[in-house]
């Protein structure tokens, strides 16, 4: 039995919560096409025919603008000290490498773990010569344990990727049960279902100027007396305008965000919800060491 714990990393938009969620094949990670989806390093657990692979989904690494920004980037480098092995995403459209692609090449410098090179987004239709380029680009970038490619999207060479890990994971037990798929809590996973819809349904910058605090989680399995989950969640932003764009005309933006969170809600708890939503308003949030803290985004010791 071979069991470990590989890290993805890369910068936004490789593709790493979409690898996530065809590993496992179930949804289980936030997909979006704006950068900086993935906020909280996730652990996620691939169980095969002799093999448990704990793979952890990390934000993309970016040059960051605020205290948010440099805790997702430093959470990534957290990561990297537990890891029995890396990859590194990045796409089979690269024709340089950029800011911050060095930005993630100055993550791994010291990372002594294998370290494999995946191009993503091989179902594009100018990728037929593109992953040999792209082992060319990286290739002085530092020493690679190996290389592949595939697509996240369709499946293609998926389970390549998992052949490939599995010399570079220890023998030993599973660290989780079968059954799991990640190991974080209800709670947090609401939160996250909640942050993908606003990030499908809203446009522009409003997206990542919104956090999600869950602020009371009741379900049947803890309640017993209770026959529905009850979730009652603020959604926070930096300005007045930035609410009146969440809540929409007639409150229709809300309404459709709540909707559509309660129907995924349902469907991961297998229970009927009640989710009730607020928006606040916390000016330069992303700023405040205190409210940061509060919304879990902070790093152990940290003040």
């Amino acid at each position: 039995m071979r069991c470990g714990v590989v890290s993805l990393v890369g910068r936004p938009n490789v593709g790493k919560s979409s690898l996530i969620n065809a590993l496992l094949k179930d949804k289980v990670a936030v997909v979006s096409p704006k950068p900086q989806t993935t906020r909280n390093a996730v652990r996620c657990i691939y169980n095969g025919e002799g093999a448990q692979i704990v793979f952890t989904d990390t934000p993309g690494i970016h040059l960051p603008k605020n205290k948010l920004g440099r805790f997702l980037c430093d959470s990534v480098k957290d990561t990297l000290d537990y890891a029995d092995a890396v990859c590194w995403l990045v796409e089979v459209g690269d024709r340089k490498i950029g800011a911050e692609d060095r930005e993630v090449i100055d993550a791994l410098a010291d990372v002594t773990c294998p370290v494999v090179l995946v191009v993503n987004k091989c179902d594009r239709a100018d990728s037929r010569d593109g992953p040999e380029r792209v082992y060319g680009l990286y290739e002085g970038a530092r020493p690679f344990a190996g290389h592949t490619a595939l697509s996240a999207k369709s499946g293609k060479g998926v389970a390549a990727l998992i052949g490939m890990l599995l010399p570079f994971l220890p023998e030993g037990e599973p660290l989780y049960d079968p059954d799991i798929l990640m190991d974080s809590t209800e709670r947090f996973r609401a939160g996250e279902i909640l942050r993908g819809h606003v990030l499908s349904l809203l446009r522009d910058e409003v997206p990542h100027c919104v956090a999600v605090e869950i602020e009371e989680y009741k379900s049947p399995d803890e309640y017993p007396d209770r026959r529905k989950l009850y979730v009652r969640a603020s959604l926070i932003v930096e300005t007045t305008g930035q609410k009146a764009i969440l809540i929409g005309e007639g409150g229709k933006m809300l309404k459709k965000i709540g909707q559509a969170a309660r129907f995924d809600l349902e469907k991961a708890t297998g229970h009927s919800a009640y989710l009730e939503l607020w928006v606040k308003v916390s000016p330069r949030w992303r700023q405040s060491d205190l409210v940061l803290r509060r919304l879990g985004y902070s790093r152990p010791g940290s003040r």
